[in-house]
Formats: C-alpha cells, sequence, structure tokens
C-alpha cells in the first residue's frame, strides 16, 4: 500500500563507504532509477532523524550496518511544478560489508570505486557527479551530544555544520 506522502517531501540518501574506499550502490527495481546504480534512499518516517532514515535505509536495502558521520549533500527540486522533492545525503562508514538485498525493491547492490561509477553509464546522474568529486572531504560533522533545552519539546537532536577552528 503506497503511503500518502503529500506535496512536500524529505527524502534521504547514503554514500557508504567500506574499508578500501568503495561505494555500497544500489540497482532498484523500480521508479525513474530501475536499472541504474543508485545510493540506498527513501523517506523519512514519524518519529526519527534524517540521519536515523538513512541508516535504516542502507540496512532495509543492503543488510549493511554503517555508522553516519556527516552530511554531503543535499537534493532539492520541484516535480511537474507540483511537489518539493528534497533528500539529505548523509556520508557513512560500513561497519559490515556482506550485502542481503531487499527482495522486491532491489535488483542488485555492489561495492564499487567512485571512480568506475563516475564513469559508468548505468550510474544515475546524482551518483556520476557525487562520485567525481571528492564529496566526503566537504561534510557537515553530525553532533548528537548537543541539549537544545525544554522549550520545543525534542526527543532526539542531531545537529550538522562544518567546525572551523579559528587560529587567531
Amino acid at each position: 500500500m503506497k503511503k500518502e506522502r503529500g506535496k512536500v517531501w524529505l527524502g534521504v540518501a547514503a554514500v557508504v563507504e567500506n574499508a578500501v574506499g568503495e561505494w555500497l550502490v544500489v540497482e532498484k527495481s523500480y521508479g525513474g532509477l530501475k536499472g541504474c546504480w543508485s545510493l540506498p534512499a527513501g523517506f523519512v518516517q514519524q518519529a526519527e532523524t534524517a540521519d536515523m532514515a538513512a541508516q535504516r535505509e542502507v540496512k532495509e536495502e543492503t543488510g549493511i550496518d554503517c555508522i553516519i558521520q556527516g552530511l554531503i549533500g543535499f537534493r532539492t527540486g520541484v516535480i511537474r511544478e507540483d511537489i518539493s522533492d528534497n533528500m539529505a545525503i548523509f556520508y557513512g562508514r560500513a561497519t559490515t560489508e556482506h550485502i542481503q538485498i531487499q527482495e522486491g525493491e532491489i535488483v542488485a547492490a555492489h561495492w564499487i570505486a567512485p571512480n568506475q561509477l563516475a564513469q559508468d553509464i548505468k550510474s544515475s546522474v546524482m551518483l556520476a557527479e557525487m562520485s567525481a568529486y571528492h564529496v566526503k572531504q566537504y561534510q557537515l560533522g553530525l553532533w548528537t551530544d548537543i541539549d537544545p533545552g525544554k522549550v520545543f519539546g525534542y526527543t532526539t537532536y542531531h545537529l550538522f555544520f562544518n567546525q572551523y577552528e579559528d587560529n587567531k
């Protein structure tokens, strides 16, 4: 059963890297990315942060456990002049490497070097663009130990930003 998402979407994806620098990519069995390499991705669900959703999607689609370390990008667009489609793109390190694909949704999943993805005609546009650059060096760090206070009633609170040290 398809969920009604309304007209403002918040999706997540993750560039997950293994110990030798390869990226985890999937081939979906449906939609606009059918037949293409893309990142594990999906929508944020009720009561989860965006980074938690990215970690969940990686696990659901590939069986891979990962630690999200930062935010490396944000994609935003409007579909058919109607739907605001937004996606936070995270960077994570794999803590396991044995792939177990999600039957029905995922056709294949592999570890592939970014330089190969940049040249692969099967790579989605976003994946090809990201793999052509050293995107992880630009990541915003993840801070989870910040107390936002009680004013809004947060039960989970994560911040992503660059840490800049002024050496004056």
